[in-house]
């Protein structure tokens, strides 16, 4: 029987790493084969936020890419993919996706995603925006990338950080359609 296709998850140097981790780990419980492309800020951030090595995630990843390995299979249209996330996502990934550069890996990544018609998601974490990030982001969503801000709903009431990062880690496994229990949904019972 065929290995399902991994789902690949990016993680780079904006803030919000531990949201990485947590879909990690739901994706993990789920079964769900991954491959995580990690770029040099990526790295930077997770061990900054989540006070993690990219070798603490290995037991959460088929195969772990770094940001200059344009040999890996995530960088070729002709490997199937369940589809791709980049959590958190930069402001300068943004761009490059948009723009169509892809000189690291996660771009070259999300450019497959996008020339194949997959799922794409991108989960940016910065705020002000900028018109130009606005820009970038409104052409994205035109392509069909599916913009996830990671911004908690407060009306669920979270009494931890920890609770919103699995809200977003939840909302991420969702446009996979991953089944999980990382958050109740409004007026839902607990998970």
């Amino acid at each position: 029987m065929p290995e399902d296709p991994p789902l690949v998850v990016g993680l780079t140097g904006a803030s919000g790493a531990p949201i990485a981790v947590a879909a990690l780990r739901a994706l993990k419980a789920a079964a769900v084969p991954v491959v995580l492309a990690v770029s040099n800020g990526g790295e930077a951030v997770l061990k900054e936020e989540a006070h993690l090595s990219v070798e603490d995630l290995r037991p959460y990843a088929t195969a772990i890419q770094r940001e200059g390995d344009f040999g890996a299979a995530i960088a070729s249209g002709s490997r199937p993919t369940r589809g791709m996330v980049v959590v958190p996502c930069s402001s300068n990934t943004i761009a490059k996706i948009a723009l169509g550069l892809g000189d690291t890996l996660v771009a070259r990544a999300a450019h497959v995603q996008l020339k194949e018609r997959r799922t794409l998601v991108i989960v940016p974490r910065e705020t002000p925006l900028s018109t130009i990030q606005l820009e970038h982001l409104a052409r994205l969503s035109a392509q069909g990338v599916v913009v996830l801000d990671a911004s908690p709903p407060y009306y669920l009431g979270f009494e931890t950080v920890a609770q919103a990062t699995d809200y977003l880690a939840g909302k991420i496994l969702d446009q996979f359609g991953v089944p999980h229990r990382l958050y109740r949904g409004w007026k839902s019972e607990a998970p």
